[in-house]
């Protein structure tokens, strides 16, 4: 099991406390975090909230322009787009 710490999300430099998705990241890492106290591992966490994210964008704009999302992903992801600062507490 991989023990994941705590992502403050204050790390996010791209999102200000007033935003939308500043406020849905905070309840998807609240969340989170009480499912790793349950017990839940967080690779089952991970994999459930990439098929809940997955499912609903397909449901709302559907399937070949998440595809074409989907295929930016690894550039996104090398460039560092998804790595947050671990900040001590």
């Amino acid at each position: 099991m991989v023990k994941m710490q705590k992502i403050p999300v204050q790390s996010v430099p791209a999102l200000k406390a007033t935003e939308p998705k500043y406020v849905a990241l905070r309840y998807i890492l609240d969340a989170w975090e009480e499912a790793v106290y349950d017990g839940v591992d967080p690779d089952c966490i991970a994999t459930a909230a990439i098929f809940a994210a997955l499912s609903d964008m397909i449901a709302t704009y559907g399937e070949e322009p998440v595809s074409v999302m989907c295929e930016r992903l690894p550039e996104r992801i090398r460039g560092g787009e998804f790595t947050v600062s671990k900040t001590k507490q």
